[in-house]
């Protein structure tokens, strides 16, 4: 079993993230704002602004002493503020590995320990499979399949909502 640790950002893993981030296969599958190609600037934009909150809301997928992917937890405001948006992204020499079910794990306990949320929901692609595989393995509930209202490199994907909430994570985990 691969070991990983999750922890903040700091600028000595800018040569690792840009190692990594700078994929097509990674960046297919996330919003417009992670961009591709991942240029120096993007990194040491992203750095700072996952290091600029307290508790850190972005950690490092720590590998071997890399940075190796990252993992969000984006509490929402108004009258979303008990629920926070999760966003992941991992190398791809570690997919398939059951690494990212460990990380989501890890990062539910940590989100419900930290913030003042209720509700965890992750957004995945109808076409990413592999996510889907992770929310589900989590304990993660499909609460929603919206047909064709993502607009990614030149075609429509429908979007899924899946979340969980705090009452139905174990007290043990």
């Amino acid at each position: 079993m691969i070991e990983f640790h999750l922890r903040p950002w700091r600028i000595s893993d800018l040569p690792s993230l840009l190692k990594y981030a700078d994929n097509y296969n990674i960046a297919k599958q996330l919003t417009d704002r992670f961009p591709h190609p991942y240029t120096e600037e993007s990194g040491r934009n992203f750095i700072e602004m996952a290091s600029a909150t307290s508790p850190e809301q972005i950690l490092a997928i720590e590998i071997d002493g890399e940075a190796c992917g990252a993992i969000g937890l984006h509490p929402q405001e108004d009258i979303f503020k008990k629920n926070a948006e999760l966003g992941y992204w991992l190398a791809e020499p570690y997919w398939g590995k059951g690494i990212m079910t460990r990380v989501v794990m890890q990062m539910i306990r940590y989100g419900f320990r930290n913030f003042d949320i209720d509700r965890i929901f992750a957004r995945p692609y109808g076409s990413n499979r592999a996510s889907q595989r992770v929310l589900e393995k989590c304990g993660f509930i499909l609460e929603g399949r919206f047909a064709k209202t993502l607009y990614k490199n030149g075609r429509y994907e429908d979007e899924l909502v899946y979340a969980i909430r705090r009452e139905n994570v174990s007290k043990d985990s």
